[in-house]
Order: C-alpha cells, then sequence, then structure tokens
C-alpha cells in the first residue's frame, strides 16, 4: 500500500509538473517574456511573432510541451534594484506566487513602477495571474472592512487614499450617468412618473417592493476605478481577456462538480468582477471569451443567480443598458433583464384570485385513454423568477422599456418551428428561445403560439378519433357552431354554454362556423364575421353590458348591468377562441382589463386610461396642498347611479359617511376608490369574463410568453395600417403581376383611399378592418384575375385574404366597382 500511495503521489506530481510547464508555454506564447529584444520565435515579445488565438496557442503549449521546448528566461527588467525599498517591496509580494489576491492600492503602486520604468510587463503578469485564478479573484478587491490583515499592515492609510463611503458612491454613481445624457433624462423622467406612484406606497404595494441593498464583500466601486485607469492600456486590455479566457474552464469545473458556492458565498465575486469590464462588448471579447463565461455563469445555483439580479438592480441606468448591449448579442441575459425589472417601479401585490376548478369525478377523454393532457398544471415558470419572487407583469415601469431587450437580428433569422419542438418536447436537453420570450418581438411570439394552438387542435382531433373507434360513437372532432345571424347572440350562448359544461376541452378544437341558410364554407372568414358580430352585438350600449366612454373610445364593464354572468362568460370565450383561432378582433378594452387577465388587479395608476376624469380628480387630490377636510368636504362613502339613473351609496369603509377625507387619510381613500371602481364594482361581471377566457386558454403558454400590451396586440390587432408594406408583400395570380396596367391602377387606387375606406378595403378582403401583429407587412394578401372587363363587382375569398379582380378597361371604373363592393359587403355566398 505504501508502494502504491508513493506511486500516486508521483504521478500527481508529474502531472501537476506537466500541468506548470503547459501554462508557462501558453503564457509565453500569448503574453511574452517581457524582453522587448526577445529573439525567441516561439515568444509574443519576440517582434515578429504572429498573435494566436487562445485555442491555438493552447494547442502550440501542448506541442512545444511534448518535444521540451526551452523557455525564455525571466527578462531582467521585472526586477528592480536592490535598494529601493518599493522595489525590493513589489519583487517580495508581487513576483512571488505565494500573492494571491489584489487591492485597489496595490494595482495603482504597481502601475506607478511600471509608468517610472515605462515597462508595463510586470503588472501585465500579475492581471494575468490574478484575473485567471478563481482564488485570486475570491480574494480580491475586498472592502476595507474585510481586506486580508496583511494588506492593513502594508497600507495603514488604505482608507485614507481611497475611502468608501455612500456619498462618494453616490458621486461616482452620478458621474457614470453624466457620461451619457440620454440616459440621465429618462432616469430624471421616469422618478418624475413615479411620483404618483410613490406617493400611493399603501395603494400600489410599492413599500413591499423597495430592494435593501445587498450585501456583497467586493468593493465595486474600487473594481470600477481600477477598470477605468487600466483598460486605456492596450496591453492591459488582452491581459484581461486571455486571463478570462483561463480562467473560465476552471470556474465552470468548479461550479459544475464542486459546488463552490454552497461552501463559499463569496465566489461569486468573480462574477460580479468581470462583469464590471466595460470591454466586455467588444468584438474580441464577443468572440473569444463571453459564450464561455456566459455558460459558466449559467452553472450558478439558483440563490446566486438572484442575488447577482438583486446587486445588478441596484445598478444605475448605464450600467443596465451596458450589460443589456452586451449580453444582447449573446442572446443571454436573463439576469440583466431581471435586474432591469427589479429596479424598476414594482407592484408585486393586488393579484387577481386564482379559480381552482373543482376536482371532477368524471373521466375525461385523455384519461379513459390513458394519456394526460398538456400543460396541466398550467404555464411554466421561470426558476429564477420563482426564487426572486417578482415577474415580468409586477413591473409597470422597467429601468429600460422591455422593447429595447429585443433582438430584432435573431427574430428575423429564426426558425421558430424548430425552437418550439425544443420548447414543448426537448425542454430538458434543448435550448429554446422561447424560453427568454423578452428577446423575441410579438410577432415572433405569436408564431410559436400558433403552433401550440394548432398542435392542441390536432391532438384533440386524434384522441377523438381514438376515442370513437373505442368506444363506438361517432364523435365530432370539431367545434362546430350553426348561428342564424338574427339570433347569433342566443345560436352562440346556448351551444357554447352547453359544451362549456360538458366537456371544456372541446373549445380547444379547430372552430368551424356555419351561416344558416349561407353557403359559405369556413376556412377561416366565417369565423372572422362570426366574431365580429357577437362583438357588435354584445358591445351595443342598448344591451348595457358595457359602457362607452366618448373621450377615450374604450369600453368598461356596466357595473349595474342586468345581463346573466353566462353573456359575460361567453364575451370571454369569443376573445380566447379568437387568440387561439388566430382572428383579429375589433375590441377596445383599456389597458387594465388585460392586466387583470393576466392576474393583476386595477390600481390608482390604471384609472388613467380607463377612466381619465376620476384619474385627475384623484391626482388633484392627493397633490393638494390646503386643508383637504375642510375645503373638498369628502367623506369615506361615494355614491353612483344605477341602471335607471337613480343615486346609489356605497362605503369605502364600516361607516364611511362619517370618515371625513384628510391630509393624513387621502392615499387609503384612492386606493379604496380604485379599488372599488376597478376590481369590487364589477367583479362578478369580470370573473365570469375572466372564466370564459381561461376556458380556452388555460393550457397555453401565452401568460408565460406575452405582456398584457402584447396580449392586447395579440386580440386586436395593430392600428398602424401601412399599405406600402402590403403592396411589397401582396402575390399575384391568374395571369396578374406587380406590373399589369390594372395592377399599378389598383394599388394608386387603394393608396389614394381615407382612413375609413382603407379600413373597409380590409376588412372586405381579409375579414378583419387591423392589421395582424408585426404590421400589414405580415399579411400575405393574393389578388387573382377574375376575367376580362365587366360590370361585375370585385369579390373575395376572406378565408385566403385573396381578392379576386376583374380586368376593368378604366382606372375610373376600377375604382367605382371597388369602393361599391367594399361598402355594401356583407354575408357568404358560393361562386
Amino acid at each position: 500500500m505504501d508502494q502504491l500511495a508513493t506511486w500516486e503521489l508521483n504521478c500527481k506530481r508529474k502531472r501537476a509538473a506537466a500541468k506548470h510547464l503547459i501554462e508557462r508555454y501558453f503564457r509565453q506564447l500569448t503574453e511574452g517574456c517581457g524582453n522587448g529584444a526577445c529573439t525567441n520565435e516561439l515568444c509574443a515579445s519576440c517582434l515578429g511573432f504572429q498573435p494566436l488565438d487562445h485555442n491555438a496557442a493552447a494547442i502550440r503549449a501542448l506541442e512545444l510541451y511534448k518535444i521540451n521546448t526551452k523557455l525564455c528566461d525571466l527578462h531582467p527588467s521585472a526586477a528592480f534594484p536592490d535598494n529601493n525599498s518599493v522595489s525590493n517591496h513589489f519583487n517580495l509580494c508581487y513576483m512571488c506566487p505565494e500573492v494571491r489576491y489584489l487591492t485597489e492600492e496595490k494595482v495603482y503602486e504597481i502601475l506607478s513602477i511600471c509608468e517610472g520604468k515605462k515597462d508595463y510587463s510586470p503588472l501585465i503578469r500579475v492581471i494575468g495571474r490574478i484575473f485567471s485564478s478563481a482564488d485570486g479573484l475570491v480574494q480580491s478587491f475586498r472592502k476595507d472592512e474585510e481586506q486580508h490583515p496583511n494588506t492593513k499592515e502594508q497600507h495603514p492609510n488604505t482608507k485614507e487614499q481611497h475611502p468608501n463611503t455612500k456619498e462618494q458612491r453616490k458621486t461616482h454613481q452620478a458621474k457614470d450617468e453624466d457620461k451619457d445624457e440620454d440616459d440621465k433624462e429618462r432616469t430624471t423622467a421616469m422618478e418624475q412618473e413615479s411620483e404618483a406612484s410613490a406617493s400611493m406606497e399603501g395603494a400600489t404595494g410599492s413599500t413591499e417592493n423597495r430592494l435593501g441593498p445587498v450585501e456583497v464583500s467586493v468593493d465595486i466601486e474600487a473594481v470600477r476605478r481600477v477598470y477605468d485607469r487600466l483598460l486605456s492600456n492596450e496591453k492591459m486590455e488582452s491581459a484581461f481577456l486571455n486571463a478570462l479566457v483561463y480562467l473560465t474552464p476552471n470556474v465552470e469545473l468548479d461550479l459544475t462538480y464542486l459546488d463552490v458556492y454552497d461552501t463559499n458565498p463569496d465566489y461569486l465575486n468573480i462574477f460580479i468582477i468581470v462583469m464590471e469590464n466595460s470591454s466586455l462588448h467588444s468584438p474580441e471579447y464577443l468572440e473569444m471569451a463571453m459564450p464561455l463565461f456566459c455558460k459558466c455563469m449559467s452553472k450558478l445555483p439558483l440563490p446566486a443567480l438572484a442575488k447577482l439580479t438583486r446587486l445588478w438592480s441596484q445598478y444605475s441606468v448605464e450600467h443596465i443598458r451596458r450589460m443589456m448591449e452586451t449580453f444582447q448579442q449573446l442572446i443571454t441575459y436573463t439576469l440583466v433583464f431581471y435586474a432591469n425589472v427589479l429596479g424598476g417601479d414594482l407592484d408585486t401585490g393586488h393579484n387577481e384570485e386564482e379559480e381552482e376548478e373543482p376536482p371532477s369525478s368524471e373521466l375525461t377523454l385523455q384519461e379513459l385513454l390513458g394519456e394526460e393532457r398538456r400543460n396541466k398544471n398550467g404555464p411554466r415558470v421561470d426558476p429564477l423568477e420563482k426564487e426572486l419572487g417578482v415577474r415580468t407583469l409586477d413591473c409597470r415601469r422597467p429601468l429600460i422599456p422591455f422593447e429595447e431587450f429585443v433582438n430584432e437580428p435573431l427574430n428575423n433569422v429564426l426558425e421558430m418551428d424548430k425552437d418550439f419542438t425544443f420548447f414543448k418536447v426537448d425542454s430538458e436537453s434543448k435550448f429554446s428561445f422561447q424560453s427568454c420570450p423578452f428577446i423575441l418581438n410579438a410577432c415572433t411570439k405569436s408564431l410559436g403560439l400558433y403552433y401550440d394552438n394548432r398542435i392542441s387542435m390536432y391532438s384533440e382531433r386524434r384522441i377523438t378519433a381514438l376515442y370513437s373507434l373505442v368506444q363506438g360513437q361517432q364523435l365530432n372532432p370539431y367545434l362546430r357552431l350553426k348561428v342564424r345571424r338574427d339570433h347569433i347572440i342566443d345560436d352562440a350562448l346556448v351551444r357554447l354554454e352547453m359544451i362549456a359544461m360538458e366537456n371544456p376541452a372541446d373549445l380547444r378544437k379547430q372552430l368551424f362556423v356555419e351561416f344558416e341558410g349561407e353557403q359559405g364554407v369556413d376556412e377561416g372568414g366565417v369565423s372572422k364575421e362570426f366574431f365580429q358580430l357577437v362583438l357588435e352585438e354584445m358591445f351595443n350600449p342598448d344591451i348595457g353590458m358595457f359602457t362607452y366612454d366618448e373621450s377615450t373610445k374604450l369600453f368598461w364593464f356596466n357595473p349595474p348591468s342586468l345581463e346573466n354572468e353566462a353573456q359575460f362568460t361567453l364575451i370571454g370565450i369569443v376573445l380566447g377562441l379568437a387568440i387561439y383561432n388566430n382572428c383579429i378582433l375589433d375590441v377596445h378594452f383599456p389597458m387594465v382589463v388585460y392586466r387583470k387577465l393576466m392576474g393583476k388587479k386595477g390600481t390608482y395608476l390604471d384609472l388613467a386610461d380607463s377612466h381619465p376624469v376620476q384619474y385627475q380628480s384623484l391626482k388633484e387630490l392627493l397633490d393638494y396642498e390646503g386643508d383637504v377636510e375642510e375645503d373638498m368636504m369628502i367623506t369615506f362613502q361615494i355614491s353612483q347611479t344605477d341602471l335607471f339613473g337613480d343615486p346609489i351609496t356605497y362605503d369605502l369603509k364600516e361607516n364611511g359617511d362619517k370618515i371625513p377625507v384628510s391630509v393624513d387619510n387621502r392615499k387609503e381613500f384612492v386606493s379604496l376608490y380604485s379599488d372599488y371602481i376597478l376590481n369590487k364594482s364589477v367583479e362578478r361581471q369580470f370573473k365570469a369574463f375572466r372564466r370564459g377566457f381561461q376556458m380556452v386558454t388555460n393550457e397555453s403558454p401565452l401568460k408565460c410568453l406575452f405582456r398584457p400590451e402584447e396580449v392586447e396586440l395579440l386580440i386586436c390587432g395593430s392600428r398602424n395600417l401601412d399599405f406600402h408594406a402590403l403592396e411589397e408583400t401582396t402575390e399575384y395570380d391568374g395571369g396578374y403581376n406587380k406590373d399589369c396596367r390594372i395592377i399599378k391602377d389598383f394599388w394608386e387606387t387603394v393608396h389614394s383611399f381615407g382612413e375609413e375606406d382603407k379600413r373597409l378595403f380590409l376588412q372586405f378582403t381579409t375579414g378583419t378592418d387591423r392589421a395582424p401583429v408585426g404590421g400589414l407587412g405580415k399579411l400575405k394578401m393574393i389578388i387573382a384575375k377574375n376575367g376580362p372587363d365587366t360590370d361585375r363587382l370585385p369579390t373575395s375569398h376572406t378565408c385566403f385574404n385573396a381578392l379576386l379582380l376583374p380586368e376593368y378597361d378604366s382606372k375610373e371604373k376600377l375604382k367605382e366597382r371597388l369602393l361599391k363592393a367594399i361598402t355594401y359587403a356583407k354575408g357568404f355566398g358560393m361562386l
């Protein structure tokens, strides 16, 4: 056993020696020996040496080790005269391998000596050694109170030379922000806009969301100052780059196999220090170092990622933007995104209560066939989001607008069919960009949602077919609705209510609508008209389900509505079916409706677009500097009118009529009043509405992919109608092409239309007067020849966005026939 132990020890020593020699060859090839007159062609200090990247240098180092090539000796310029006590101290502390960490003072001391000698090779070697060592970085740049005892003895005036007070940190941060005037202005604007929410801490829950300081042992301000001083030297920049390349694999191994963060939380210092390097966005870093470093960062345990995110959330807008721009080029910047969210205006409270479906004793088709439903437990949750206790939905205003995180070049080339497969099937082993939805635009995400919906439809169809074979019953694989135009609400309500009660899963089948007495076959166009007719009926002010605000052109739930919950559920189902079947609706809701659909209650800030008059009144109440109680004479009892115009009162608090609103309790009054208007007064109607919406979308990735404003875009489409973009993407058939006279006349005619006629044309051709997500350029319209000159009107196949256009003999006739067709178009027939 002794011989075996001795043999193992010798093997370890040989391996260590071999590793040491290979490292020396690598450094000689990447950094050189420091001798400006070196003649060794295999040394980076040699005048004619061709620089190598880190991969080539590593391979070459192995080759040199195998043939035992001679190494360069340390150049004498690296040492200094013995009679200089500072130089002796330098040689002792910095050139010896026993020194394993750096401080700001040490760096400046070496730099001063190097500047005096005009030889930076000693500092380059020190930077290379410390910044390539995990242990060295963990111990470096500690805060004054945590510095190694030896450091305090050697540098007794550290605090006097480089104090690290809060005032100085603020001063330094202010200087950073001054570098980017746009960011400074935006920060100021954000603070001004946040004053209302800040004054409403009790109302919006913001007191719960202000994060305290994140304690780390590294002196971040000192690290920034060191980088600012050293990165102006090109050779220093190369040293940092090479060190990071060498550091990353070792750190990755530590995190993968040794659980180093659990035993030493200060291991996070490595990532904090590296990320303060302002040159990380340069092409050299992005090509050689950052991809591996990002992979290395992904190995950090969840608590470490959360701590890093909280720390970054307290950085200035400029620092967040720099990291965003760096990582955007590498895609993997989830931490920066969540830091941006945490650093913004948060409201983690005011969440809508989730309605849990009561367990059913009846077996579903899937259970009978031994299959489980997809996403049975709802949409996936990002583990980091769960660890941080915050969602994107909780952030009303981030430090940097969400739109700036979108990577447009990626969206232009992303193969969504493959990415969707990774997202749904191989999520554990394959990376999907949909797991980072903030880098995708709404158009790309809508395509992913389309794939998900289609797969769900096919799944329902397959399960129905299998069940029919097993049970011998002929079930309909589609969601078929047969309705009468003059009784569309009654017919749709009865049919959909029966489906919702018997088997809600049928709502996720592909929709086919048939109008009684009409021959149209639903390939999408009939469904579009069905949705539009239902909405026109439901939003008719005479019915009283919704109120209409002339100033905002928006609808809101009518609190005293006499309609039963089933009709509000029908509206929710219609919105869900529209998303599920890729249809655009002409719906005019304020943004708070979509926030509530996604799970957030309405608050005072939401009144700005839903009830602007009340919002302005409440804002004036909050800003009033006089005696609120005497001048305004408001109590905690409010008055409204019912459906018949009679006044009704509501106490915001018990005995509200006896509690006057004063300066001390006006925030509470505003909070309770907003909660009543947006939540309590319409609770019955909205719950039914949301229930219907979730019947269709509860298994969809909608909530994890889209923000409320994107859900509105998904349902309502874009209001920006760019007909030039439509012209660019239109295809032609039947003998037409873009150079035909009739086609040129057609586009000149359409471009001359007013806004209303353009919307009528879209309605006639596509079944909706809105542009799809991404604009009209994403709409694939076809113009096909429909015979020679004739008196017949143009016709369309709205299912396929196809316009059948006769070859009229004049531009005037074309315009007259087209206007008549789009003005009086209604109903479906067979050609």
